[in-house]
């Protein structure tokens, strides 16, 4: 009998304090969420106020509040220990956005909360999933082949939702799903999949350890090599890169060898410039880059506009729905960085800088913490990196730090696809958290 009680408490202890980690993990989510809301009721109101009592930016809001303390509910009967940081961060972003949507572009407002259910939804939809993640790792390859098929498709079918321009979507029934999303996700788990199951062998210190490095690195050139060779088909250069950035990081993190990392950087170089002189949009991005000033009602007229919308918000802004963001071209997509920074200045754009890096930096701190655990560690990092990237490419783009990529801004731009997946990657986060 004092045996079984002296193996029974260490079970005992363990299970209250597991229980004490959840409690303290869903009242610092429940607090962050509440100021949240709080941003969230207080910038539809003002917006209301703005369009002469208008109240559809506090239907908005209130669709909001739905969705995020549904989604925390969901999460504590069904992942109780996990990150309290993500969701509310997330979710801020997205509701931030949705209401800079409802204000530049109206009529995308609507289709934009009805991603944020699906979103949500789906988040949820993950967490009953088994949590060991088995089902995508060992699976990797036809994960992997499904979305390089739906790529393919949209060389055939593909279509624009604006009637023109790139045909990057797969539409029926009036619904857009942008494949290169679908497959951001899968290239990262495929990543950290093949990166776990080969580090032994990447790092194995021998005099033939090139040729052992590239034997089992075939099959992950491969299948990386045909993602971009298809992406740059269809001139989906953002994305391309996107790609190129999170492998090449991937790799440094699995061996820890600071020349694959300067191979890359030289490797990215050298298709920059030579991309500058075989590709016409490349050469056009770049010098538009270089001096927007030559063309500004030109070509340049988009990140000219830009510029002058930051100008114009100083550092406390213009005011909410005081400022002409819509003059920006397609401010509720690529430019609504811009949008956010015309109505609230510079104190706004830091506010948003620093959400994505609270993101990314909590992310790679789950990726520290479960590193005994190869393929979620690899997983956690490279979902991290991708929306640490993405993120800045789209907002050093838009304030003319580097050339424009075309990617949009996770949770804030407008886009079914980019919030969907987003979201999911959010949900991966938090299930990796979950053992952390």
């Amino acid at each position: 009998m004092e045996t079984a009680s002296l193996q029974a408490e260490p079970r005992t202890a363990l299970k209250s304090h597991q229980q004490e980690v959840a409690w303290q993990s869903q009242r610092r989510e429940r607090f962050l969420l509440s100021l949240a809301s709080a941003f969230m009721l207080l910038t539809a109101l003002s917006l209301s106020l703005a369009q002469g009592g208008a109240l559809i930016a506090l239907w908005y809001a209130t669709v909001w509040l739905v969705c995020a303390f549904g989604v925390h509910v969901a999460l504590n009967r069904w992942l109780p220990r996990r990150d309290p940081f993500l969701l509310p961060l997330a979710l801020l972003l997205t509701g931030w956005g949705l209401l800079q949507i409802e204000r530049v572009a109206p009529n995308f407002a609507v289709r934009q909360a009805t991603w944020l259910v699906v979103a949500c939804l789906a988040l949820v939809g993950l967490t009953r999933l088994p949590v060991n993640l088995r089902w995508l790792s060992r699976y990797r390859y036809l994960w992997l082949i499904t979305g390089l098929a739906l790529l393919l498709l949209t060389i055939f079918f593909g279509r624009n939702p604006s009637g023109d321009g790139p045909r990057l979507w797969l539409g029926l029934f009036d619904i857009y799903f942008q494949p290169s999303e679908l497959l951001k996700l899968l290239l990262i788990a495929f990543f950290a999949s093949y990166l776990a199951d080969h580090r032994a062998l990447l790092n194995l210190p021998s005099h033939n350890r090139l040729s052992l490095a590239l034997r089992f690195l075939s099959p992950l050139l491969l299948m990386w090599g045909a993602c971009v060779a298809i992406l740059l088909w269809q001139r989906d250069l953002g994305t391309a890169m996107l790609f190129f950035i999170t492998f090449v990081t991937l790799l440094y993190l699995a061996t820890g060898r600071i020349a694959y990392a300067l191979s890359g950087l030289m490797l990215l170089l050298a298709a920059g410039a030579f991309a500058y002189y075989a590709v016409d949009l490349v050469r056009l991005r770049v010098d538009i880059w270089l001096d927007p000033w030559r063309d500004p009602q030109g070509n340049a007229f988009q990140i000219v506009r830009s510029l002058t919308a930051f100008a114009a918000g100083g550092i406390f802004g213009q005011g909410i729905g005081q400022g002409s963001p819509s003059y920006v071209p397609v401010v509720h997509s690529d430019f609504i960085f811009a949008a956010i920074g015309e109505e609230w200045g510079m104190i706004g754009a830091l506010a948003v800088i620093a959400s994505f890096a609270t993101i990314a930096l909590r992310g790679l701190r789950l990726a520290i913490l479960v590193q005994h655990r190869v393929f979620r560690a690899y997983l956690a990092a490279g979902l991290s990196v991708v929306l640490a990237t993405q993120s800045l490419l789209i907002m050093g783009g838009v304030l003319k730090v580097i050339p424009l990529t075309g990617v949009t801004l996770p949770f804030m731009s407008y886009g079914g696809s980019s919030l969907l997946i987003s979201f999911i990657m959010i949900g991966l986060l938090l299930v990796i958290s979950a053992e952390s």
